[in-house]
């Protein structure tokens, strides 16, 4: 059935989510599977099993390892406590992300500056970001870590900006929670930089219904895992001389992880067909464009994101696909933005502002059919009055 078939009535046919978990049978044996097993508690063969199969699915070199926790926030804050963070220290932080991102940061006890987007990519600008790294080194006063997003599942190239920490000791974390399963210049999107950070959240490409991961330096593994698990001193005691964590991600989830992870390049190319759906039908002279995406073969296309013309407002357009039955959601709110955060510094020229007053996230997940795309597209057309 072709878009221009389908009827106001079909519309409005059952829901259409943004990102639904895609789970079936295997997801279903894998977690009866741990409870018969008995390790139904974190730790356990299937956890040591998910962070192996992780390590080897995104190509880690020889070094490096995985460690499973209970979501990707606490799997930042780890990361920017192993990475050298601490209290009073700042962290640079991209305006354009998920709250996850500045939270992390204010939970390890330091404080988040934010920097703008970049227009041709949306993730951060480096160009900003270096100057305002320059200038603190100037004022004696580098941040501890630099945190880098890959937005929405795209990877760009922060190269320069790595290199400039490098130099200069200052950790890069890369939060890759959207990510899972992207990649630039063939390196894993949980590879580039000092420690990265997978997110298996309910709405990811993959999920474990909450868990994260952490993918870094096997020596600075085996220490987050400890941290993770209350920081205990080994011994018959329950000796304790730092402060640990409750973050490691039970066996039961890790089982489920194993089966998504099997089914994880299917379902990456699933979100890409759906993004080439739209990209067909939201074509120039529309006044339409999609979020930047260099190469759809190297991102996950978790969510794909429609800019929409002048003179629509994002949460006008989301409310009127809602009585079609179609989910939508407003992009990130930029950070420097929130009532949370407005006293933290922001240096840029409002870029992210202007991303977050024209778009909104489309359905994406892997388990669309073509009649939802279909139906995706159709309410778009009838709500922007293009026939």
């Amino acid at each position: 059935m072709s878009v221009q078939e389908l009827a106001v009535e079909d519309l409005q046919e059952e829901r259409i989510l943004l990102s639904p978990p895609d789970v079936g049978q295997a997801e279903e044996d894998a977690v009866a599977a741990a409870v018969k097993s008995a390790w139904v508690a974190p730790l356990g063969p299937y956890v040591d099993r998910f962070e192996a199969e992780m390590a080897e699915f995104i190509g880690a070199p020889a070094g490096f390892s995985c460690a499973a926790l209970s979501s990707g926030t606490a799997g930042l804050e780890l990361a920017l406590r192993l990475g050298g963070t601490k209290p009073g220290d700042w962290v640079l932080v991209p305006t354009k992300t998920f709250v996850a991102s500045a939270n992390a940061v204010v939970q390890a006890g330091a404080r988040p500056m934010f920097v703008d987007a970049d227009p041709a990519t949306w993730n951060l600008d480096n160009d900003i970001a270096l100057s305002v790294l320059e200038s603190a080194k100037r004022a004696n006063n580098l941040p501890s870590a630099v945190m880098l997003v890959d937005l929405y599942g795209t990877c760009t190239d922060h190269s320069e900006l790595m290199t400039w920490c490098a130099e200069h000791d200052v950790a890069v974390v890369k939060d890759a929670a959207e990510a899972v399963g992207s990649s630039h210049d063939d390196v894993s999107a949980g590879l580039v930089g000092d420690i990265g950070v997978f997110s298996f959240n309910g709405n990811k490409i993959m999920t474990t219904s909450g868990g994260g991961m952490l993918v870094g330096p096997s020596d600075v593994m085996t220490r987050a895992r400890w941290l993770a698990s209350q920081a205990r001193e080994p011994g018959d005691r329950y000796l304790h001389l730092e402060q640990g964590f409750n973050y490691r991600l039970s066996s039961i989830l890790a089982a489920l992880g194993c089966a998504q992870l099997a089914r994880l390049p299917e379902m990456i190319e699933r979100r890409r067909n759906v993004r080439r759906e739209y990209a067909n039908a939201f074509v120039d002279g529309l006044g339409l464009a999609l979020n930047p995406v260099a190469d759809i073969n190297a991102t996950n296309c978790w969510l794909t994101v429609l800019e929409l013309p002048p003179g629509f407002h994002p949460s006008v357009v989301a409310e009127q696909l809602d009585a079609y039955g179609i989910e939508v959601r407003r992009s990130w709110f930029p950070m420097h933005q929130q009532p949370l955060f407005m006293n933290h510094a922001y240096y840029g020229a409002g870029v992210a502002d202007s991303i977050f007053e024209r778009a909104i996230c489309l359905p994406s997940g892997s388990a669309m059919s073509q009649r939802d795309i279909d139906r995706v597209i159709s309410a778009v057309y009838s709500v922007l009055g293009h026939q």
